[in-house]
């Protein structure tokens, strides 16, 4: 394998691992479509983001622990269980053009309106949301855009945001959710034969990098005020939102 490969590889792989710690997600937003103009199998790329994002995740939740919402995470984990199994059968029966499009339009007018709305405090027609258990259809969301589209993500950012939750509580119950949901992800791909010696050689590259960025993610992420904090999260909605649309193109 070419170092000048190696050397892209592991520079995305630090973007993206920069972008997760800081905000607790957004990492597959920049790394998938930048690896995808590389030389490389897409199997390949989607198991080194799967392990990168893992390793995020863990790192963080080590020092960040105290901050997991764990009543919702119990519920959040649940629902992502029960919806790996829906997740298949949405492959299988559903259009993968037309959810993309719906998940993606979606993301937009959501991102756009979190941005705009008047803020006077939590809406009294959320206050429901303060259930744990009322974060289950969320995980199962989870669960269900995990498996069949690897977006296990959004239905979490979305609660998260509806919670409005301070910066160190939403970050990291992110993070102790997506270690959880990573670990059967990646038992999936290895499974699934995604695993290659190209894989290792690229992962194993890139671990200084995850490191570096997750320590220069932490004190980016200590210097950013609360209010601003929200309206970059909403600014990754939408952009994800854009990007689903791009793809799916």
């Amino acid at each position: 394998m070419e170092k000048e490969l190696i050397l892209l590889v592991v520079a995305i792989v630090f973007i993206g691992s920069l972008m997760r710690t800081v905000f607790g997600f957004g990492d597959s937003i920049v790394s998938m479509p930048l690896l995808a103009l590389l030389p490389i199998d897409l199997s390949t790329s989607i198991a080194l983001i799967g392990l990168g994002g893992f390793t995020v995740a863990l790192l963080t939740i080590l020092s960040g622990w105290r901050e997991v919402n764990r009543p919702v995470l119990k519920y959040l984990s649940i629902g992502t269980f029960i919806g790996i199994p829906a997740g298949l059968l949405l492959v299988k029966f559903a259009s993968n053009t037309l959810i993309t499009f719906i998940l993606g339009v979606f993301l937009i007018i959501y991102g756009i309106y979190s941005l705009v709305k008047p803020k006077k405090g939590k809406s009294k027609s959320l206050l429901w949301l303060n259930k744990p258990s009322w974060s289950l259809p969320f995980g199962f969301a989870a669960g269900m855009f995990g498996s069949a589209y690897n977006m296990n993500g959004v239905p979490i950012v979305i609660y998260g945001t509806m919670r409005e939750w301070r910066p160190k509580v939403f970050r990291e119950t992110l993070q102790a959710h997506f270690m959880i949901s990573s670990s059967l992800i990646i038992i999936g791909q290895f499974m699934g034969g995604f695993w290659s010696k190209e894989l290792f050689i690229l992962y194993g590259f890139s671990l200084p990098a995850i490191g570096i960025a997750n320590l220069l993610g932490k004190l980016i992420y200590g210097r950013i005020p609360t209010y601003n904090f929200e309206r970059y999260v909403f600014v990754l909605v939408i952009l994800l939102g854009i990007m689903l649309l791009i793809n799916n193109t």
